[in-house]
């Protein structure tokens, strides 16, 4: 699933390139009615007006008081194809481009010649895979809004997101956006530390991965905002001080804020939306995906546990455990099944032991 740092993303590149620039909508297609919520004919005719997002959902607002709410789940797509009258484009690969009915597929960094840059004309954000250079509509594509200057897919292949049209005045009572807590951005330190005190009893990762409490936080960034504010991800909600639930809203502010800048994570799952990786990972993740890795504050090895039935990254020394209760929910990142996640579990109590004796 993306995280808010990708959806946001995706809702620049697409807000570049079609708000009051991709003409009126001419045609609306659907293929997998699950996907695809709402009245197809009530946007055809209208153009799109301003593209904004909530939590992990993109909301697309049309001059005719409609609005999509869209959300890619774990393999969504946003495919852009822009419209071009004429003229040749060169790209460094050899073969990356192909042009069918006057809209170039695929899409690339590189140098470009021609009436327009295809960065500028066409993109794809969300689940990476040969869609982006594939003949659309395919297999995979749920629906097709089609515009005057492009045409817009949806592709997704396990078919959990959404494309849902509704009266704009009316997106406010959408189940989903309905549940949503605040962004980091939005609360203040008292809003969170009243959060974590009425979920006491669980371990803090499992408090802010939930969207009700902190909308947009994901696994990623819930591992870098603990390491930011050198909390264990086990510790019980309610043992956190107010000095350290100040903390760690700030550092989920100022990790987002980083991969924002670096356009959103690499990991497998999403990419930037003028089809380049985002880059967060290897510029500034400091403890996900790095397990068995120095510590870049400590040099103490980076432990990869499941806290909450999630992949877990943890610096030992920096977020050192409080005690057995803080492992309460914890397992060892090899399963709790068979000797190897025994002795895992058996570790971990093993080096809180050896702390409380000292």
């Amino acid at each position: 699933m993306p995280e808010l740092p990708e959806v946001e993303t995706i809702r620049r590149g697409l807000e570049e390139r079609v708000p009051r620039k991709a003409g009126k909508i001419l045609e609306v297609k659907v293929f997998e009615k699950k996907c695809f919520i709402g009245e197809p004919e009530g946007i055809i005719g209208t153009e799109v007006e301003k593209i904004e997002r909530r939590g992990k959902a993109l909301l697309i607002h049309f001059l005719n008081k409609k609005t999509a709410i869209v959300h890619l789940r774990m393999t969504g797509q946003l495919i852009w194809r822009g419209n071009y009258a004429s003229g040749d484009i060169k790209t460094e690969d050899e073969g990356f481009l192909e042009k069918s009915g006057g809209v170039f597929e695929g899409t690339k960094k590189g140098a470009y010649e021609g009436e327009k840059s295809l960065i500028e004309n066409s993109f794809a954000g969300g689940h990476p895979s040969e869609n982006f250079l594939a003949e659309l509509p395919n297999r995979q594509t749920r629906a097709v809004v089609r515009f005057e200057g492009g045409t817009l897919f949806f592709n997704d292949q396990r078919k959990f997101g959404f494309f849902k049209v509704v009266e704009t005045e009316r997106v406010g009572e959408d189940k989903f956006l309905a549940g949503l807590g605040k962004e980091p951005w939005e609360m203040t330190v008292e809003e969170f530390f009243e959060k974590l005190q009425r979920h006491r009893g669980a371990p803090i990762k499992a408090v802010i991965l939930d969207q009700k409490n902190v909308a947009g936080l994901g696994n990623i960034y819930a591992d870098e905002a603990l390491f930011y504010a050198k909390i264990f991800p086990g510790r019980k909600a309610g043992e956190i001080s107010r000095e350290e639930a100040e903390k760690l809203l700030e550092g989920a502010r100022v990790v987002m804020e980083r991969s924002l800048e670096a356009g959103g994570s690499t990991i497998r799952n999403y990419v930037k939306s003028d089809g380049t990786r985002g880059d967060y990972l290897e510029l500034f993740a400091e403890v996900f995906n790095r397990e068995g890795k120095e510590c870049v504050r400590c040099g103490e090895k980076i432990k990869k546990i499941r806290v909450a039935g999630r992949g877990t990254h943890y610096c030992p020394r920096c977020q050192e455990l409080k005690g057995a209760g803080d492992l309460e929910g914890v397992r060892s990142s090899q399963g709790s099944q068979g000797s190897r996640g025994s002795q895992g579990s058996q570790g971990f109590h093993a080096e809180v032991k050896r702390k409380e004796e000292k």
